[in-house]
């Protein structure tokens, strides 16, 4: 009996462990893949910023399109912005049976938001307008940083990505109840992309931050980013559910994100950020940096900061200064910098406050002549000028600095070994280790950081001696059961207390012998699931595989070793996956050990292969590129119509030829144009685009 008791153990904890390996195993499999997407999203950035920097504008028509397209993303002014989100000359018709709000927002306009979203109704976009109008308006007047304090409140709960998956939200405010006086919440960041329900998510956050805005703050992620949206789909589900108003509504949403708090602290012990800190990390930067100027924090990267004294060039193309060193100097000559004159006494509050608000004024000048702005440009006062009007003898940070300090904290990741390390797994931000935390946490007196922008199988996860904790909210990221979500409460000891959860309604519908092996099965759903999407992007990288292949097959035998096989592989992807333990799952089991590659490679490409029966070889390339194509397509659909026009396709295309060195004159590229539009409307749709490709393609 003994020694069956310790065969029966030992067979469990070997089932256990295999088990436990798949999971892990599928688990690298995703987390590899959605990083190397996002490292492509980066690279065609900074593609296009290299394109910029190398294209002489022929025109100032050439100029001004190239500075909307890719630099300004159409930057309104304030008055602008205003005109062209005009919600107040929408008309409501009788027919709408949707939620109606009325300002200021009362807690019954949320609740009622709450049921219309769960009976999967619309908000209308006159609503959704005067939302975000009012969101904007108040978000303006926070600080960089929030501070909130568990004295006001029982207990903070502090809530990681959402990702436009609304059940989840449903299910934290099931749980935990809603917003309120005594019911504080932190959200951290990316609350949009990848999941359907981006925009209601953002309707119901917005909405409780008006109606409590001292218990209720939002953090921005790096999902917060209008360049981020084109790729993810936030952008394209605003286009969808609101085809006439969408761009206006994209438009506010974009202005709204770049005005999101950084950064919050709770009784001045505890940061939450979204991706993490670096050994750079500057709080005091941070807290007086103007955050509304970086709309993507893509597109911070500059050239040639050549004056540091003259940086006045909005970060995304407002208004633009050339810093050239006698130019600046003219220029500050000039408009010489106004002395405040001596402080009255603060005894006399009228006359001191006439003092403060004549030499705000007298800055403010200053830096509309300095910049050639006009009085009828001029914003209203927000708490980020005001910090650094009042701070103008403190340190002067270059754009590239304060740039960093944001992409840090967005985009940056935790690891286990010592040091400060360049993110090249996500392509941006940083990797910073325990040391770097410690220095944090000791140079700011915190007690530990909150951070997102992972997902975790457990919906949470400690590291680097329980001081970084990161907390992700969206249960079921990858595929139904692939990990649960959570969300952390702390009270006034700051000790933290973690409620998780799945939002999943299958596993609730299962009976009770399913039940019994839902582990087994629910890994092999996830892991089949895993496995698919690792086939498409082998089979998306076929030509270099082969390349790879045979440079192992020296005798043009078609076979391989499978142990070459794996380095080869990995020599392609750079997805740094335990390649011979995924190979049973992807090779089929040979008895000489050798591999025959095309054939093995013949074989995923039928997996590919669609019902037009398109040659393999271009669906390849398609399968590589489509996500790239078709972020290339919104940047150029600057309107969000779903079309191109023929002079935004005849301008962009100026700027790659001038890049690949192609001498095309004006007809050739009219010729080009004309031949893409295939239906002959005058316009050129995705699928025109795709379809131009494929045949580019072909030819070559």
């Amino acid at each position: 009996a003994f020694k069956a008791a310790v065969l029966i153990q030992r067979w469990y904890r070997r089932y256990v462990a295999r088990l436990e390996m798949r999971r892990r195993c599928t688990w690298r499999i995703f987390q590899s893949i959605e990083y190397a997407c996002e490292q492509d999203q980066i690279k065609l950035h900074n593609f296009f910023s290299y394109l910029m920097d190398h294209f002489t504008p022929s025109s100032s028509k050439e100029r001004d399109f190239i500075s909307r397209m890719f630099i300004s993303g159409e930057s309104f002014k304030e008055a602008e912005l205003e005109k062209y989100c005009d919600y107040e000359s929408m008309e409501v018709p009788d027919s709408y049976t949707g939620p109606r709000l009325s300002f200021p927002l009362l807690p019954d306009h949320a609740t009622a938001l709450l049921e219309a979203f769960k009976q999967k109704q619309q908000l209308h976009a006159r609503y959704v307008l005067n939302l975000l109008h009012e969101t904007r308006k108040h978000l303006k007047q926070l600080p960089n940083i929030s501070h909130v304090s568990t004295c006001y409140s029982e207990e903070v709960t502090v809530c990681g990505d959402l990702h436009g998956q609304l059940d989840d939200l449903f299910l934290i405010f099931y749980k935990n109840g809603l917003p309120s006086p005594s019911k504080s919440y932190v959200f951290n960041g990316d609350f949009v992309d990848r999941g359907k329900q981006s925009l209601e998510i953002l309707i119901i956050l917005f909405t409780f931050l008006l109606i409590y805005p001292k218990e209720v703050h939002l953090n921005r992620g790096n999902h917060e980013d209008h360049m981020v949206n084109l790729r993810y789909g936030f952008a394209k589900e605003v286009m969808q559910k609101y085809k006439v108003h969408g761009k206006k509504i994209l438009k506010m949403i974009q202005n709204v994100f770049c005005w999101l708090p950084l950064a919050t602290l709770i009784d001045q012990k505890v940061l939450i950020i979204h991706g993490g800190i670096s050994d750079t990390t500057d709080l005091d930067m941070l807290e007086k940096i103007q955050r509304n100027k970086f709309i993507s924090v893509l597109r911070g990267k500059k050239r040639k900061e050549s004056n540091r004294n003259v940086e006045i060039q909005e970060i995304n193309g407002e208004s633009k200064v050339e810093a050239d060193p006698a130019g600046s100097e003219a220029a500050l000559s000039l408009c010489p910098q106004p002395r405040p004159t001596q402080a009255p006494s603060m005894a006399n509050r009228l006359e001191f406050s006439k003092w403060v608000r004549q030499t705000v004024q007298e800055q403010i000048e200053w830096c509309r002549r300095l910049v050639d702005i006009s009085e009828s440009e001029e914003e209203e006062l927000t708490y980020s000028s005001v910090v650094s009007l009042t701070d103008l003898d403190g340190p002067c940070w270059t754009r590239q600095e304060e740039w960093k300090q944001i992409l840090d904290i967005l985009w940056s990741d935790p690891m286990p070994q010592e040091g400060c390390r360049v993110n090249t797994v996500r392509g941006g931000g940083c990797y910073f280790g325990p040391d770097v935390t410690g220095k944090i946490l000791e140079k700011y007196n915190l007690q530990f950081l909150i951070r997102s922008h992972e997902c975790k199988q457990e919906g949470y996860e400690f590291c680097h001696n329980r001081k970084v904790l990161t907390i992700f909210s969206a249960s079921n990221y990858y595929e139904i059961g692939s990990n649960r979500g959570a969300y952390v409460k702390l009270g006034p000891d700051l000790v933290p207390h973690f409620v998780q959860y799945q939002a999943n309604k299958t596993a609730h519908t299962l009976t009770m012998t399913q039940r019994q092996g839902f582990p087994v099965a629910l890994i092999s759903r996830v892991e089949e699931s895993a496995f698919r999407a690792l086939r498409e992007k082998l089979f998306a990288h076929t030509s270099a595989l082969i390349s790879a292949f045979k440079a192992y097959d020296k005798d043009n035998t078609g076979k391989i070793t499978l142990s070459n096989w794996a380095t080869a592989v990995e020599s392609v992807l750079h997805l740094g996956l335990p390649w011979r333990m995924l190979r049973p799952q992807l090779v089929r089991s040979t008895a000489d050990g050798m591999l025959e590659y095309k054939s093995w490679l013949d074989d995923l490409a039928m997996e590919q292969r669609s019902q037009e029966h398109i040659q393999s070889s271009l669906l390849e390339v398609i399968y590589r590129n489509r996500s790239n194509l078709e972020t290339i397509f919104r940047i150029i659909d600057r309107d969000h119509s779903g079309l191109i026009s023929f002079e935004e396709f005849h301008q962009t295309w100026k700027l790659f030829s001038s890049h690949m060195n192609i001498e095309l004159t004006d007809d050739g590229i009219n010729d080009l144009v004309r031949s893409i539009d295939f239906n002959k409307d005058g316009n050129i749709d995705f699928n025109e685009f795709l379809e131009a490709f494929r045949l580019v393609k072909q030819s070559q």
